[in-house]
């Protein structure tokens, strides 16, 4: 049962749409929000709720042309949140479908609002959600590290990690053949990993030093290059990283 939270600033419209997502069994609850400043204070009060709490948002069903912030503008906000809920946009206009969809939207319903079409709307949100599997946090096998892929768990060899890129309370994951998002944060990482050759090179990159081609001075700045990615060394990680390069290249 999906709970959604519907925003347009014209009443009749909101009223129309609250009512048709009542009357679809998939929907829960159903609240409505007169613009962004409300919808975003609404979820706010979701994201403090959990989301299993009594007050989490499933989806918002989102008007674009709107007074203040548009609905493309909350919906970008929505993006950097770290469990944001999903996105389907209702609006009277066809040309912002593809900023619409260039913000992972659900899907994109034009006004007047059918009942079939929104019902579409509905099953393609209820279907993402039961499919999104939460990441774990902790890992069954030290060696590997869950990722997920189009609704399938995958292990990715942590010997294959180049580096770690921080993202919020994310981290994206750097292989030879490509990226995974897990939502760990990389200072747990970087405690979970030194002893296996990790290091902490800045506050935003973790790099395995077995994967540092070279090491690189400029005028007052110091780099490592990891394959074709040359990653900055903040000035307090510098002195350790080049004195554990040297013991590794020594066999100390």
């Amino acid at each position: 049962m999906l709970r959604a939270l519907a925003v347009d600033d014209e009443l009749p419209s909101l009223e129309e749409l609250l009512y048709l997502l009542h009357t679809d069994p998939r929907i829960g609850s159903a609240e409505g929000a007169g613009d962004a400043t409300e919808a975003l204070r609404r979820i706010n009060r979701a994201l403090e709720s959990g989301p299993d709490g009594p007050d989490a948002i499933d989806v918002v069903f989102l008007d674009i042309q709107m007074p203040g912030l548009d609905g493309l503008e909350t919906a970008r906000l929505l993006t950097g949140l770290a469990e944001p809920p999903l996105v389907v946009f209702v609006t009277a206009h066809e040309g912002f479908a593809v900023h619409a969809f260039d913000l992972k939207a659900v899907d994109y319903v034009l006004k007047p609002v059918r009942r079939e079409r929104l019902a579409e709307a509905v099953r393609r949100a209820a279907q993402l959600r039961r499919t999104a599997q939460p990441i774990p946090v902790h890992e069954p096998d030290p060696d590997h590290i869950p990722v997920e892929l189009g609704g399938v768990t995958r292990f990715v060899p942590v010997e294959d990690i180049t580096h770690v890129e921080a993202q919020g309370d994310y981290a994206r994951l750097h292989t030879a053949h490509g990226s995974h998002l897990v939502r760990i944060p990389l200072s747990t990482l970087e405690e979970r990993w030194r002893a296996r050759g990790f290091l902490r090179i800045h506050r935003s990159h973790l790099v395995a030093l077995r994967h540092i081609d070279e090491l690189r001075f400029g005028a007052g700045t110091v780099s490592v290059l990891v394959g074709s990615v040359e990653l900055q060394v903040s000035r307090r990680h510098t002195r350790e990283l080049r004195d554990l390069l040297m013991r590794r290249t020594s066999g100390r």
